[in-house]
């Protein structure tokens, strides 16, 4: 299974209680790019049961409910004594993804695709991680490239918090770290990486610099507890109109120039090369996805 092969949006991926059936309801006209139906930090313990034939309704046959919008369902842990019903109903879903939390080694990821596996998920089905845990940290390049089956690295920030004792600070400078290694996973295997959660809501600002500083630090998107968190989720990491006028007219003079033969060439007195055109190339693949899915969705 070939990773990356179509760019699809991820900036804004919303967590929706499995528990809450009002919530999986809503989420059917919400903007984001996807959705994460949550069994497990959001659904207490005595819910669990339910929980998962809830979300199993949700992304069953009528999935289709979600339109355009990446689906995606967080199991509980397989170490935990619901881990392996919740993969096995997942199994069976119209699910784009199944999320797998307390990934720490090469081999979760694998006892993961075994479960999968046993459960009769078919060989397309995508898993998603979540790198929560300090040594999950240290071990991410070998997890990031432990099988084919691996589509995206999701930071999880409160759990990664608590475990090192860092605190939260606008400037999660406790944090930096562990984001960078992620995002480097990510790249260096051909992965999708999501920032972590934004906990208070009230906090505006706080949030659209976060979100600022994840896509500088090279993130395709963030993860987002609440609705009211999308609108500067979905601007921040869409390309904005003077990136994409520039990336427009670097396009244009890099095409112009090959055709002359030549291997650089020079706009607004900046030499550009082909690495420079990837990724303003990628940037406008990005755009188009995002004008194709909101086409999609009116």
């Amino acid at each position: 299974m070939s990773r990356q092969a179509v760019i699809r949006p991820r900036r804004s991926v919303l967590y929706m209680p499995g528990s809450n059936p009002r919530a999986l309801e809503k989420a059917a006209s919400l903007a984001a790019d996807g959705l994460i139906l949550d069994l497990e930090d959001s659904v207490a313990p005595e819910a669990k049961a339910a929980a998962r034939d809830l979300v199993a309704t949700a992304a069953g046959p009528d999935r289709a409910s979600f339109g355009r919008r990446e689906v995606i369902v967080r199991v509980n842990a397989l170490d935990t004594p619901w881990g392996h019903d919740d993969v096995v109903a997942a199994a069976r879903l119209k699910a784009d993804a199944i999320l797998f939390p307390k990934v720490s080694t090469p081999e979760d990821v694998m006892a993961a695709i075994r479960a999968l596996e046993a459960a009769g998920a078919p060989e397309s089905l995508p898993i998603w991680i979540m790198a929560e845990t300090p040594r999950g940290i240290l071990e991410i390049d070998r997890i990031a490239g432990a099988h084919p089956r691996l589509a995206c690295i999701v930071a999880g920030t409160s759990d990664l918090a608590r475990d090192l004792r860092a605190r939260h600070t606008p400037g999660r400078e406790g944090m930096l770290a562990a984001l960078s290694l992620m995002v480097l996973a990510a790249r260096a295997h051909g992965l999708d990486a999501l920032d972590g959660v934004h906990l208070d809501l009230q906090d505006e600002a706080g949030f659209a610099a976060a979100c600022e500083q994840g896509r500088n630090m090279g993130f395709d998107g963030k993860t987002l507890i609440h609705p009211k968190q999308l609108e500067a989720a979905n601007r921040i990491f869409a390309p904005s109109a003077a990136e994409l006028q520039t990336a427009t007219k670097v396009v244009a003079a890099w095409n112009a120039a090959r055709a002359e033969g030549k291997g650089v060439c020079v706009v607004d007195g900046k030499l550009i090369e082909k690495l420079h055109v990837e990724e303003y190339e990628r940037m406008i693949a990005l755009d188009q996805a995002i004008r194709g899915a909101a086409a999609n969705a009116a």
